[in-house]
């Protein structure tokens, strides 16, 4: 039995080989079960593999994100630990992130906090280039800081959106290279805003544009309102979703122009035939659990497909547990019995961007008597579908 062993396992092992170097079709099946990170690393095993790989790559375009909450068990913040362990583990070759995390426990411009350099681990990717090193070259990463996280754990779809309002929080959304989709990431300050750099942006004079995110930081500061104000005009002139909302600060990309503490606004154009979106606003007025689901219930009326969509929740710092009661979670619970295969992510922040609006193929539907872009004391609630 020994001897007939001996023979049989180099005659298992060849036509194992044989199998994985010339089989394009079990080589693909194989390769689907591969996270994204490990898949690039194989691709240059050798010709086949990097065609296969090429091909499950392509494959590859829904959704995906990490999230976390604290406190954490080390010093640095609780995404970034999370992150550099869970981006491993991805399905998808990300090429926009957008990141929230709350600024309580974020120092701002370092992606740790407590940490002399001595105490730095290297694994820690406590600066901009550190973090970008975690996704694939030339991948664009949106990085904000706010007062409060919302945000869906990561795994299911149908995990219970959370809101966070104290505490560490905070979450990467990955989008992928999408057909149809084109998602832009832009940034100005006082010194970078003009016409010409709008339409640069895909802002204006953009036929196809048909969601705009966007975080204006420090606008509380002088001129910060003029400044919020030329974003906003030429953008609610366009039949565009608009949403977003006034948050602290911004980490990334990193401000070549203006100093610390100078005002800005980054954020995301998506363009595209394949791109839909609808918003609601909760005004103040929508006071109870009742009332919010009931307003939230009008996103249904849009008929967006739950598949490859996103929701979005930009809140007041002022709702939240203490506006309904003493009751936490209110306008997130009430969006998961609306939606409750939908993952949802977001921020409370010192201003809400958005209106009641419906993007969806080639026309746009907006409340004309509440179409104004800035609020407060309100939540915005936004769905944005991929394609």
């Amino acid at each position: 039995m020994c001897e007939n062993q001996e023979f049989i396992d180099p005659l298992q092992d060849s036509k194992a080989a044989y199998v994985l170097s010339n089989v394009a079709e079990v080589v693909e099946r194989i390769l689907t079960f591969v996270p994204t990170k490990s898949l690039l690393r194989i691709a240059s095993v050798c010709r086949l593999w990097r065609n296969t790989a090429r091909r499950v790559l392509r494959t590859q375009q829904h959704l995906a994100w990490v999230s976390a909450t604290g406190p954490s068990t080390s010093e640095i913040h609780a995404l970034c630990r999370t992150l550099t362990d869970e981006v491993e583990n991805v399905f998808l070759l990300p090429k926009t992130v957008l990141a929230m995390v709350d600024c309580e426990a974020f120092s701002g411009q370092a992606y740790c906090y407590k940490q002399n350099k001595a105490k730095r681990s290297r694994h820690c990717p406590d600066t901009v280039e550190e973090l970008n090193v975690l996704f694939p070259k030339g991948c664009d990463v949106i990085g904000i800081a706010s007062p409060g996280i919302v945000l869906t754990p990561t795994g299911s779809c149908s995990s219970p959106p959370q809101e966070h309002q104290e505490g560490e929080a905070g979450f990467a959304v990955m989008f992928p290279s999408t057909e149809g989709v084109c998602i832009k990431p832009f940034h100005f300050c006082k010194k970078t805003i003009s016409p010409t750099a709008l339409k640069e942006a895909g802002l204006v004079d953009n036929p196809e544009l048909r969601v705009v995110l966007l975080f204006v930081y420090e606008a509380y500061k002088s001129g910060g309102a003029r400044f919020l104000k030329q974003i906003l005009e030429p953008l609610a002139k366009t039949k565009a979703l608009i949403a977003g909302g006034l948050v602290e600060s911004v980490f990334s990309p990193p401000r070549h122009c203006c100093g610390q503490g100078a005002y800005g606004v980054v954020g995301l154009a998506l363009s595209g035939p394949k791109v839909q979106g609808a918003s609601v606003l909760l005004d103040q007025d929508v006071s109870t659990a009742k009332a919010a689901e009931t307003t939230i219930r009008r996103l249904k009326a849009a008929k967006i497909p739950e598949k490859n969509t996103l929701a979005f929740m930009f809140a007041c710092v002022g709702r939240g547990r203490n506006f309904y009661n003493n009751q936490a979670n209110v306008e997130a619970d009430a969006f998961r019995k609306v939606f409750p295969d939908m993952p949802l992510f977001g921020l409370f922040g010192n201003g809400e961007i958005g209106c009641d609006r419906i993007i969806k193929d080639d026309y746009t539907l907006c409340d004309s008597d509440t179409d104004n872009l800035e609020h407060a004391y309100t939540t915005v609630m936004t769905l944005v579908h991929l394609g």
